[in-house]
Order: C-alpha cells, then sequence, then structure tokens
C-alpha cells in the first residue's frame, strides 16, 4: 500500500510539472495539495530516475528568497511521428518536449507492395532519426483509412490499399523494432492542430482532410473520437449519388477527375476545378466545369453539415490538397452552413500546412511515453506544453534529401 502511495504521488507530482513546466516544488505542492516534503521525496526520485532535472533559480519572493525550477529531461528521448500519406509521407523526429529536430518530406512509392512498402517506411524512418535511433521511444504511424481500435486492422484506404493488408503493419513493426501507435491520419492531423495550429484555442473542434480522399477527425473536450473499429468520422463513406455514388466521390482528387473525364473534360489536376476564369461563359467546357463545382459544393456542405451536427465543433479545420484551393471560398461555405443549422462551427484553414498529420503523430507518440512515465491518462490532452512545433520551426528543420 505504501509503494502504490508513493507511486501515485509520484505520478501526480509529474502530471502537475508538465501541465506547468517549468515549475517549482512549492508550486506543485500548491497545485496538487501534496505536502511540500512528499513533494520534495518525489522530486528526488524523478531525478534519480533521470526523468525530471533542475534547470535554473528564481526570485519567489519581494525579500529575495529563490526556488529551484524543474522541468522534464527533454533530450532524455526521442519520438517520431509519420504520416503515410498516398502522395507523400512526412516525419517529425523531436525530444520529449516537442522540440523539433527533424521534418522529412517524400514521395510515397505507392507502387510497392504491403511488404516493400512496410520496410520502405522502417528505412526512411531510421533515415530521419540517424544516429539517435537508440534513443527513439515512441514512433506513432497515421495512415490513410479506418484503424480498428480492437484488432488495428485497415479498412477504407482507397487510395493505398497496400496498408488494408495485415503483412504491412506486421513487417512494419518487425522491421522498425519498436510498438508502433496507429492511428488514422485525419485523427492525428486534428490531434497536431489542437495542441500546436489552428485548433489549439477550442477543445471542441474537428478535422476535414480533402485530397485523394476524404477524411475527418473529431474531438470533443480535446480528446479525439475513434470508435472500437475506427470508422467516427468516416463520412465519405456515405452514399448521396443517384447510384448509391460516395460522398468522397464528388470532393477528393480521383473522384473529381473521374467526373471530369466522364463528362468529357480533361483536368491536368483538381486544382483546375476551382481556378478562376471562364465561369460566366455559356460554352460547353465552363458549363461543365459549372456542374462539376456545383456537385463539389453540394457534397461538401453536405460533409461539414454532418461534421457540425454529430458533434457540434466550434472549429472545423480544412487541410490536404484540395482544401488549399478553398481558402477564399470558406465565408461562403460557412454562410451556407449558417442557413442549413443556423449555428455553424468557424471554418479555418490548418496552420501546419501539410505537416499536421506528422505533428499529430508526434503528439501521440509523446503521449504514449508520457503514460510510461506515470502520468497521468485524464491530463494527456492538455499536453505537450509547448508551442515549439510550428510551421516555422518546421520549415527551419525540414531535409529535402533523405
Amino acid at each position: 500500500m505504501a509503494q502504490d502511495i508513493r507511486e501515485l504521488n509520484r505520478n501526480a507530482v509529474l502530471t502537475e510539472l508538465l501541465n506547468q513546466r517549468p515549475a517549482t516544488r512549492k508550486q506543485i505542492a500548491e497545485a496538487t495539495g501534496i505536502s511540500a516534503a512528499t513533494v520534495t521525496r518525489a522530486v528526488d526520485q524523478l531525478i534519480l530516475d533521470g526523468v525530471v532535472c533542475e534547470v535554473s533559480e528564481v526570485v519567489v519572493e519581494n525579500r529575495g528568497r529563490r526556488a529551484i525550477l524543474l522541468d522534464l529531461v527533454a533530450d532524455a528521448s526521442l519520438v517520431l511521428g509519420i504520416d503515410l500519406g498516398a502522395s507523400n509521407t512526412r516525419m517529425i523526429v523531436t525530444d520529449l518536449l516537442a522540440n523539433p529536430m527533424t521534418a522529412i518530406e517524400i514521395p510515397t512509392p505507392t507502387e510497392l507492395g504491403p511488404t516493400e512498402l512496410a520496410l520502405w517506411v522502417a528505412d526512411t524512418a531510421k533515415l530521419a532519426v540517424g544516429d539517435h535511433w537508440d534513443t527513439v521511444a515512441a514512433i506513432s504511424l497515421g495512415l490513410p483509412g479506418a484503424v480498428s481500435q480492437v484488432d488495428r486492422t485497415v479498412s477504407n484506404a482507397p487510395n493505398l490499399r497496400q496498408v488494408e493488408d495485415p503483412t504491412f503493419l506486421t513487417v512494419c513493426e518487425l522491421a522498425i523494432g519498436l510498438p508502433l501507435h496507429v492511428d488514422n491520419d485525419a485523427n492525428l492531423a486534428l490531434l497536431g492542430e489542437l495542441r500546436f495550429g489552428a485548433a489549439r484555442h477550442t477543445p471542441y473542434a474537428a478535422m476535414l482532410s480533402l485530397g485523394a480522399g476524404l477524411g475527418v477527425g473529431i474531438a470533443i473536450d480535446g480528446v479525439v473520437l475513434r470508435g472500437r473499429h475506427g470508422l467516427v468520422g468516416e463520412f465519405g463513406q456515405i452514399p448521396i449519388g443517384p447510384h448509391g455514388e460516395r460522398l468522397e466521390s464528388f470532393t477528393t482528387g480521383p473522384g473529381l477527375l473521374r467526373h471530369a473525364a466522364a463528362a468529357g473534360m480533361e483536368l491536368a489536376s483538381p486544382a483546375e476545378l476551382f481556378a478562376d476564369g471562364g465561369g460566366g461563359s455559356d460554352s460547353a467546357p465552363d458549363q461543365v466545369r459549372a456542374k462539376l463545382r456545383a456537385e463539389f459544393d453540394q457534397a461538401l456542405v453536405a460533409v461539414l453539415t454532418a461534421i457540425a451536427v454529430s458533434s457540434e465543433p466550434e472549429t472545423i479545420v480544412l487541410g490536404g490538397g484540395i482544401a488549399k484551393s478553398l481558402t477564399e471560398n470558406l465565408g461562403s461555405y460557412q454562410r451556407l452552413l449558417e442557413q442549413n443549422i443556423r449555428i455553424a462551427p468557424t471554418l479555418t484553414r490548418v496552420e501546419l500546412g501539410d505537416f499536421s498529420g506528422a505533428a499529430g503523430a508526434v503528439v501521440a507518440a509523446l503521449h504514449a511515453v508520457y503514460l510510461d512515465l506515470g502520468v497521468q491518462p485524464s491530463s494527456l490532452s492538455a499536453l505537450p506544453k509547448s508551442n515549439t512545433l510550428s510551421p516555422e520551426s518546421i520549415h527551419d528543420i525540414r531535409r529535402v534529401n533523405v
């Protein structure tokens, strides 16, 4: 029993330190209600374990009395966040306080089979970390599909079918040599924006990723909802077309290109559909363009409405290649939402750009490390307390050649 109490006190002290960091022993004692002597014993043990360190002295009273600030030992271990996309793969390496060390972006070799792709992910991860591989404590992997929390099977990944094969995760984990924390890429992108980006000021938010696929992440009170089989937010599977076509067919890059080709229009990229020019003409190409755009708008408003009425987020963050073309139109979509449901969430673009998913994977990996260290699970949604992982910091450490 005494051991259990000591461990509970230790964990409470560590949790409060991460919530306040850096903090003094007195501040931790006042915040937790634990006696100063008990806090000191817990801190001494955390220092002995190499988890916490003393970082500086501060004046705490008018008479000049000083106290020692404590903080987590940031460089004790590293974490790696991986966002495996159908077009590109992005990775971020940070220390335990989310201070970024390396960020890479590289085309995904989609021509590889499940085993070969898994080996490529492992090799690329080791190249990203470099000589510090032995210090990696946790790795989180985002995939473009629904990830079951029951058995880690992956479904609904039409743009990267290899990840649905059980061989992929098995080989990837064996080749990496560490347990993988696996989640849907939209969930992780939302987690990244919640901690470091456009949703950091609200715990009630959603992420809508529009690119090669359609992904939605939903957070309530700062916690990302997942469901047993990872199907929460899979609104792209909803049939809305006359022949049962799904929402994602009208809103994703591959779907837009297929619809354009079926209508006799060639688009070099989906972005052409949203480009200015020719919109007011009665020519056949412009009529086709207007029809495709109207179908897109209707489908997008349907997705946004589904997100709004299912979880009442204060903010919906839009990311992905298609979303980049919609920046100037977010106000129009928000007004349409308000007409539908009267009270609509604010629509905004991602702040972390293409690295939202990798940043969220870093957060998930950090949470795994924090749990192992003894941090209380109920506090994880507010951690890490850091603003170091920003678009500017990612740009500064980004490696182009791997």
